[in-house]
């Protein structure tokens, strides 16, 4: 431990962080190096069981309680010891579930003077990504990252550091153990009654996955226990600590044939399996169907383990914190560079997107007045021009679904939450279906916001249509508007015969919204500048 003599100001910066979950409390100390990574101190791991019956009582009951405040004592002791800059302490499902979850993090607070954060699911499943992304090389690669607690299982699906998809799922181990008395030996109705409970959830929750992940990475003792048994049949039984754990990868059907046998085999017999914990034998069961379940739902086949999970998450994000303790983030200079930053992020064609923002721009220019366009609402046309193509990073087919969930979970510095939800939706409905009430990505949007986001999606699939061919060939479009018609006047040096068949193709929308026949006219004389009876302002990529 640290020398009692020195100061808190004489030692190297040291962070502490607590997870409170349904099953265990977890204590780590770490000592933070110049490149901003840490290394490790001191690590504690109590069984208190504060969820204990609570998903059918809906109340933490008396004596985990008790258990959970005499290791919050401990821990905060060991913490002082080591003169720790910062001491964090967040509590997961239990607390968050239970009725009395406020009473005990006051009483925690009374106690023990430590302040419980309560942090939501989306939460704990950025926290495990952040883990997931240091720990794990996932580079190039699509994965699923998967935290398994007492009560419930966190899972983001995207590409590397790109979040397309996020969930909390009430699949905890605790949970399912209770609810399906899966403690002891399964035989094969009680099996079957876990299973269906399983992928009922997954498929009410999750549906059809968007794409098939890589790999899966997993944190949470289910995943470490899971590895440290394989890792014993395979390997030295003292090589199976939770420290040689990590980037431990298994396959799929190791999996499922381990929890076969751990099905089978009685409780009491369990507790003395190679490599698993014992205090965790009553529960592993429910835990391991989860990943099986979740691996054959997904179409998984590698799952990698990083025993790090929340704690470390919790250690990185406070690190980040204070990276920059004296100045809040430079905002940037300009809005549209975070949307640029993110578009590079997902390798966007940069020329084609840059294009269709720029054609779009004209577009609005020319229907604004007529039409009677917000002018703020120009900004969000072009930055979901330049990012509707960031789903190609997940696939192909339905990219555009993926740009909605990828736009969503972009940090875009210098745009309100609603202009962020407007710009994935137009995003989204730049190809295929046209928006319907009954999506329920335009749940968050108002009846004048769905209104403006049909007008702005039908300016962005023409656009996008006329660089079918992503040659960027027209250098400018023009619009006359009329009475019945309007013209949407082409300049290109040579015929666009294919973007003006796409624009057209794709221009349904457009006539819907502003109830008008579009009719695209090519018009070599108009070189670089556009036909209208009133010149389009210039394109501006900047805030205003």
């Amino acid at each position: 431990m640290s020398d009692p003599s020195a100061t808190a100001a004489d030692l190297p910066l040291r962070l502490a962080a607590i997870d409170i979950g349904t099953n265990s409390i977890r204590f780590v100390v770490a000592e933070v190096e110049s490149d901003g990574s840490y290394r490790v101190l001191d690590e504690e791991r109590e069984m208190t069981r504060l969820g204990h019956d609570l998903f059918r009582r809906g109340r933490l009951a008396a004596e985990p309680m008790e258990r959970s405040h005499a290791a919050l004592a401990k821990m905060k002791a060991i913490a002082d010891g080591y003169q720790v800059a910062e001491l964090r302490v967040v509590a997961t499902s239990a607390v968050r579930e239970a009725s009395n979850g406020r009473a005990f993090c006051r009483e925690v607070r009374r106690r023990c003077g430590l302040s419980i954060e309560v942090i939501s699911g989306e939460e704990e499943a950025q926290l495990a990504l952040l883990s997931a992304l240091r720990n794990v090389d996932v580079a190039g690669r699509s994965v699923a990252v998967v935290d398994i607690g007492g009560g419930s299982t966190e899972i983001v699906l995207g590409a590397g550091a790109v979040i397309d998809q996020l969930y909390t799922l009430p699949l905890g181990a605790v949970r399912l153990t209770e609810a399906y008395g899966s403690a002891d030996s399964l035989g094969h109705k009680r099996w079957k009654k876990l299973k269906r409970g399983i992928d009922r959830v997954l498929d009410e929750r999750i549906g059809t996955p968007p794409f098939v992940p890589d790999v899966i990475i997993g944190s949470g003792g289910t995943f470490t226990n899971l590895a440290g048994m394989l890792k014993t049949e395979r390997e030295d039984p003292d090589q199976a600590s939770e420290r040689n754990l990590q980037g431990y990868a298994m396959r799929r059907p190791e999996v499922v044939s381990l929890l076969k046998r751990l099905r089978a085999t009685p409780l009491e017999v369990r507790r003395t399996v190679p490599g698993l914990n014992p205090e965790r034998a009553d529960i592993i069961v429910a835990g391991v169907a989860v990943v099986a379940r979740l691996a054959r739902w997904l179409g998984t086949q590698q799952i990698v383990v990083n025993p790090g999970g929340l704690r470390s998450g919790l250690l990185l994000s406070m690190i980040a914190e204070r990276a920059s303790p004296t100045a809040a983030p430079a905002r940037p200079k300009d809005r549209f560079e975070s949307v640029r930053v993110f578009a590079r992020k997902c390798h966007s064609s940069e020329r084609h997107c840059e294009h269709v923002a720029k054609l779009a721009g004209q577009l609005y220019d020319g229907l604004r007045a007529k039409h009677g366009l917000p002018p703020e609402s120009r900004d969000i046309l072009l930055a979901a021009a330049l990012m509707h193509d960031v789903g190609f990073l997940i696939n192909h087919t339905k990219h555009h679904k993926h740009a909605y969930h990828l736009i969503q979970h972009a940090e875009l510095s210098g745009w309100s939450a609603r202009e962020v939800e407007l710009i994935a939706n137009v995003a989204r409905y730049h190809r295929k279906a046209s928006p319907k009430k009954r999506h329920r990505n335009l749940a968050r949007l108002d009846r004048a916001d769905r209104r403006l986001l049909r007008r702005l999606a039908a300016i962005l699939r023409v656009a996008d249509g006329l660089d079918r061919t992503h040659t960027q060939r027209l250098t400018a479009v023009g619009v006359e508007s009329g009475r019945r018609t309007t013209r949407l006047v082409l300049a290109a040096e040579s015929d666009p015969q294919v973007d003006r068949w796409d624009a057209e193709r794709r221009a349904g929308l457009f006539s819907r919204v502003f109830e008008t026949t579009p009719v695209f006219v090519w018009n070599r004389s108009a070189g670089a500048r556009p036909v209208a009876r009133r010149r389009a302002p210039r394109l501006r990529l900047a805030a205003g």
